[in-house]
């Protein structure tokens, strides 16, 4: 008996008389080969009962193993120790002295009696079986380590023999445990023989296979190989499951489908040619994915609508406050569809800057009416197959965006959001905006074919919502077939009202906070909203609560606060100090200084102009970033000027103007600034301050008439909002004035003017 270090192995067994090399990485099994590399390197190797157990007991190890002596060690990356081993005779582990740091057993030699006397000419025999059935198992098994071939070929030993071959065939750590076990040399060599023999009929029956499927291939089609490869093997295990799989589910899916004859013949032709096509070609991929976008899409699929509209007028003031000319149209244009049950009501297009909850209303309206909602994303589109599809005859062939939304969406009928249609353009790749026209108008989308498709899909029961900011980047052809809504900006009001009733709560559930924990106070929702966010709509407005819910759910985990509470006084706290002011200018009346309002894609704003006058020749010097239109509004506006001081021309001869709007980096234009410039020009020319609390819009004649504008709503509550008392308005806005609301108007001075003269009369002092 000797006691030695003892080396486990999960999902292993070595024999004896091998030079094999093994990756150590556990600890206990690295102590056990630095163990015994302090005694000579010998060592006892035994294999896991069950390898997923780390720290195996006695109970846990096969009691036969053998005797190794380690020859090397080399340390890898990751802490793993390879070593290189030459396995001696059996062994047997009676018992074990410790298992930590490493296991430490009791060993016995385990090969009494195999050294058996066996007769010369019966040992030869089985020693020539053995090679001879190795022979053929190389033979069979192309594939297979030809490493020992030569060694096994010189032995003459037969139990050296039986090992070396069990070592170099394809068996489980369990199969090579029970030749280990095995001391009879007799009994040993049966069983190697057997198993070579097993391994020699596996392969027989594998060449079979091939035969039989080579004589059922063509020679010029051998691309069919694999497929009839699976054929035989599935008769051979008598699976139901065939070649025609995939034609069989295509059929099921089509005597399913709803769809016109035409359609169902066009499938039925696409199936039939997609058998015929060799599994292994490319164009077997691009057919079925054809067939299977033909069978997924709705062709006569609908959903019901609601036709309950008391319930999408709930919906409606549900989801928005405010908006009232806008609910009410939209309940008109439900209505409408409702009673005629057709889908050629107009197309609807809301118009307004972003944040007013142009998006959001189309989803209402889906709700409203039941409709599977979808939404498509034109904003810098200019690939017209995005529209169209692509035709199959390209690589990577795809449908276009309408068809995969009906494909999403399951129905023919669902309602499609097209968002930020302004922004669609075109370059070489097609003329984006031209492609639309055949899906939205109303005469042409029954039989709309899509490139990809090649089939007429009805796209007239669709229902189709567009968003813009503005009408200007809508081409002509394609804003005549919408009916155009348009959205305002908010009120402070309104805005205050929208931040309470649905922004906050919103913002509390998607930050994790509850009610209680977070408060905020009604002047500090309206203190953000004048002195933090200065827009047409609530998006920024939401992002500041959203600031503000993050504040307060770090200050309730890490403070260890039970309540926030936002006031006034600490709302610097939350959001730092205030980023708009009560006009940031013209505070005092000063002379060449008017302030303007203009309109912009994100609402309406004000926009100060100045004049100065230097010695010169009578120039005009315009910068400020001003396109064509402004720059033309400019010259008129001097030459008006020049035309109502005529006694100040020798003042004109001798001086230089510099019209300048700050801002300079940003870009501006539009017809509506030509009474401010005439204003600021006729300041710096006569002396005469400007009236600090007033602001104008229009644009002006030659003759100083005052011509009317558009975006009024948006440019007075920009006005109201930089806190001007009296502004100045074409007499011929005075109907929009009027549809104005209330909120608005309160607290403003409204003068109407047809006349420069009315203009400077009211803004000069």
């Amino acid at each position: 008996m000797q006691t030695l270090p003892v080396l486990t192995l999960r999902g292993m067994t070595v024999l004896p008389g091998m030079l094999i090399h093994l990756d150590v990485s556990r600890k206990t099994t690295k102590s056990a080969v630095e163990a015994a590399m302090e005694n000579d390197g010998m060592i006892f190797i035994t294999a896991q009962k069950d390898p997923s157990k780390d720290n195996p007991s006695y109970e846990d190890l096969y009691e036969i193993g053998v005797y190794a002596r380690i020859r090397q060690q080399v340390k890898l990356k990751d802490d793993i120790v390879r070593i290189m081993i030459s396995t001696r005779r059996r062994g047997d582990l009676l018992s074990l002295r410790q298992t930590k740091p490493y296991i430490l057993g009791d060993v016995a030699p385990y090969d009494w009696g195999e050294e058996s006397i066996m007769d010369y000419a019966e040992q030869e025999a089985l020693c020539r079986e053995l090679k001879e059935a190795y022979k053929l198992y190389l033979n069979e098994n192309p594939r297979a380590s030809r490493s020992g071939a030569e060694q096994i070929s010189k032995t003459k030993e037969l139990g050296r023999l039986s090992d070396l071959i069990a070592m170099h065939i394809n068996l489980d750590y369990q199969a090579r445990q029970e030749l280990l076990e095995c001391l009879d040399l007799v009994e040993r060599a049966e069983q190697v023989i057997r198993i070579l023999t097993e391994e020699i009929r596996i392969a027989k029956i594998r060449d079979d296979f091939k035969s039989k499927v080579r004589e059922e291939v063509d020679q010029n089609q051998k691309e069919y190989f694999l497929r009839e490869q699976m054929k035989v093997i599935r008769d051979q295990l008598g699976d139901e499951e065939d070649t025609d799989s995939w034609e069989e589910k295509y059929r099921e899916q089509l005597e399913g489908l709803e769809c016109s004859q035409e359609v169902r013949d066009r499938i039925e032709k696409e199936i039939k040619r997609f058998v015929t096509i060799p599994r292994n070609s490319s164009e077997n991929v691009v057919a079925r994915d054809y067939v299977e976008t033909l069978l997924a899409l709705p062709w006569d699929k609908a959903s019901v609508d609601s036709i309950d509209i008391h319930r999408a007028e709930e919906i409606l003031e549900e989801d928005h406050y405010g908006l009232d000319k806008v609910k009410e149209r939209i309940l008109e244009f439900l209505s409408v569809r409702i009673l005629t049950g057709k889908g050629d009501t107009p197309i609807i297009c809301l118009v307004g800057p972003p944040g007013t909850g142009k998006t959001s209303i189309a989803k209402s309206v889906a709700r409203a009416l039941d409709k599977k909602y979808e939404r498509i994303s034109l904003g810098g589109v200019r690939d017209e197959a995005e529209i169209r599809g692509h035709r199959r005859t390209y690589v990577g062939a795809l449908p276009g965006r309408f068809i995969d939304c009906l494909k999403h969406a399951g129905v023919k009928n669902p309602l499609i959001l097209l968002d930020e249609v302004d922004k669609v353009s075109r370059d070489y790749r097609g003329d984006t905006s031209a492609a639309l026209l055949e899906v939205l108008d109303p005469e042409q989308n029954s039989r709309f074919v899509d490139h990809y498709v090649d089939l007429p899909v009805d796209l007239s029961e669709v229902l189709f919502i567009c968003t813009a900011n503005s009408l200007e980047g809508i081409p002509r052809p394609l804003l005549d077939r919408m009916e155009v809504i348009r959205l305002s900006g908010y009120t402070e009001n309104e805005r205050f009202h929208i931040g309470k009733q649905y922004l906050i709560p919103k913002q509390l559930e998607k930050n994790g906070l509850k009610k209680k924990q977070l408060s905020i106070l009604d002047s500090a929702l309206k203190t953000m909203i004048s002195s933090y966010t200065r827009e047409a709509g609530v998006r920024e407005l939401e992002k500041t609560v959203a600031k503000i819910c993050r504040k307060s759910a770090k200050m309730i985990l890490a403070d260890g606060q039970d309540k926030v509470k936002v006031t006034n006084k600490n709302l610097v706290d939350f959001l730092g100090k205030k980023k708009h002011r009560l006009l940031e200018a013209n505070r005092r009346a000063e002379v060449g200084i008017v302030r303007g309002l203009a309109w912009t894609q994100v609402g309406g704003d004000t926009l100060e102009i100045e004049v100065n006058t230097m010695p010169g020749d009578g120039k005009l010097k315009i910068t400020g970033q001003l396109g064509d239109v402004m720059k033309e509004s400019a010259l008129i506006s001097l030459s008006l000027v020049r035309a109502l001081l005529p006694k100040e021309d020798a003042f004109f001869k001798e001086h230089d103007f510099h019209l300048h709007v700050p801002e300079g980096a940003v870009p501006k234009d539009g017809p509506s600034a030509g009474v401010t410039m005439t204003t600021a020009l006729y300041s710096a020319v006569t002396g005469r301050k400007v009236d600090p609390k007033v602001a104008m819009t229009g644009e002006i004649t030659l003759r100083g008439k005052v011509m009317p504008i558009g975006g009024l709503k948006e440019k007075m509550l920009a006005a109201k909002m930089a806190g001007i008392k009296t502004i100045l308005v074409p007499v011929d806005n005075e109907p929009d004035v009027e549809e104005i609301e209330d909120e608005i108007k309160d607290g403003l001075k409204i003068v109407y003017a047809s006349k420069i003269q009315t203009v400077l009369d009211t803004a000069l002092l």
